[in-house]
């Protein structure tokens, strides 16, 4: 599932670079969502990227932990404990692009003028999702300095509000953060005695 949303994604948005009609129809624009109807918008606007670096950063993530994230729901398959593990998985992905969407659809929906694109909010969520299941696994910040994956979820979410109230970038934090914590619970939706599990792993150093 995680090859396939990165094939699809990185193809839409390439296509996009070129035609730019094809991202005025997709990319997320809060006043047509809200006035127009045009709700396909939250999440269409996840399979286009602004440029190449943002496409690639957010791909590479994804499929980094996107295959993680694939492992440990196969696990919860052979446990009796998640039947449909692909299914799950693109609810985890597509349901956290269009929740991380639904602060900046009220903060926006009269602005005519704003625009965003970008899978953030799902790739965020899939991160997360990783983390719950691993907490004290070295993520790479920077793609060299190792930390554990509960502590950069902290600074992450600190990070995201932080800069989501400053909001003195054009990056949409809102839908960093609301994406993350999407993710850290979604397995809770999957079978709640998860959280247990969590629990126990978080406090064995």
């Amino acid at each position: 599932m995680t090859i396939f949303i990165v094939a699809l994604t990185t193809l839409i948005s390439i296509l996009a670079f070129s035609r730019h009609e094809l991202m005025l129809k997709l990319q997320f624009n809060p006043y047509q969502v809200y006035h127009r109807k045009q709700y396909y918008r939250l999440l269409t606007h996840a399979l286009l990227h602004a440029d190449w670096v943002h496409l690639f950063i957010n791909m590479f993530v994804l499929f980094s932990f996107g295959n993680a994230v694939e492992i440990y729901f196969g696990r919860l398959e052979a446990m009796g404990v998640l039947a449909y593990p692909r299914l799950a998985y693109l609810l985890l992905y597509t349901g956290a692009v269009v929740v991380s969407s639904l602060t900046t659809l009220k903060k926006h929906k009269d602005d005519h003028w704003y625009n965003s694109v970008g899978a953030s909010g799902g790739v965020s969520a899939v991160i997360f999702a990783s983390i719950f299941f691993a907490p004290w696994q070295n993520l790479l910040l920077y793609a060299i300095i190792p930390i554990p994956g509960i502590l950069f979820g902290v600074l992450y979410l600190v990070y995201s509000q932080y800069m989501s109230k400053k909001a003195s970038d054009n990056i949409n934090h809102d839908a960093h953060f609301i994406g993350a914590v999407f993710g850290l619970l979604f397995p809770l939706l999957i079978d709640f005695r998860l959280a247990g599990t969590f629990i126990e792993q978080l406090f064995r150093l």
